[in-house]
């Protein structure tokens, strides 16, 4: 089993929340993704800090580009490892 991690990044809380549930239904993913807050450096406010979706993939099923256009609808991107 590898350990493939997916990592896409979204403006706020409210379109990471909205990607993590709309991932299951699209992907049927098995395990539910991860939620971060990523502060900007030297940034307080919360309302600067972006938020990452984190989906582990361990059977390499997902395409990521298509992940990265997905993430796009929500006006985000795949980070690349």
């Amino acid at each position: 089993m590898s350990d493939v991690r997916h990592v896409l990044v979204l403006p706020d809380r409210d379109a990471a929340e909205e990607v993590a549930e709309a991932l299951r239904e699209r992907f049927a993913v098995d395990e539910e993704p991860r939620l971060v807050r990523d502060a900007l450096a030297g940034e307080d406010d919360a309302e600067d800090a972006q938020w990452l979706v984190v989906l582990r993939d361990d059977g390499e099923r997902l395409d990521p580009r298509e992940l990265d256009e997905f993430a796009g609808e929500w006006d985000g991107w795949r980070e690349e490892p």
